[in-house]
């Protein structure tokens, strides 16, 4: 994610932060304590769980960079590309984000189910409007195309 975050920002730094962060002209603050890193990794790791549907994956990678707010500067953008990766992991994407511009809330259970819901609705509709021989399915946990047969 370092690197992603200095691709974002145009720096060459993007360390994870080391001091209590501020969002929102102040607004909101985000704590830091001695295990908020390895609590942060772990987090991430679970995206990789194939018991959970993707969509809750993609969701939950996104909402962790939100509210764990690793950098000092950025995290929303660096929550684009987290998200992304667990949908390419999988085969999967979408080719619409603005829904995503709505506010959560760290203990919003609720919320982070919605948000998961609406992933899913747009994964499903990006899917259906690639051309047959572009659309991925999953097939035995491989990735396979449509159309062709070709990987």
């Amino acid at each position: 994610m370092s690197g992603w975050q200095q691709t974002v920002l145009g720096k060459g730094v993007a360390a994870f932060r080391t001091m209590s962060a501020f969002a929102k002209g102040g607004r909101e603050r985000y704590g830091i304590a001695l295990d908020t890193r390895a609590r942060f990794e772990q987090c991430l790791d679970e995206s990789t769980q194939r018991d959970l549907p993707l969509p809750s994956r993609a969701a939950r990678a996104y909402l962790d960079v939100l509210f764990f707010h690793p950098f000092e500067d950025g995290n929303a953008r660096a929550a684009m590309p987290a998200f992304a990766f667990v949908l390419a992991r999988e085969g999967a994407g979408i080719d619409q984000v603005h829904p995503l511009q709505a506010t959560r809330w760290a203990d919003y259970v609720e919320g982070a189910a919605d948000l998961a819901m609406l992933l899913g609705i747009l994964i499903n509709s990006a899917e259906r409007r690639r051309p047959p021989w572009k659309i991925a399915s999953r097939v035995g946990g491989e990735c396979v195309r449509r159309g062709d047969g070709s990987r």
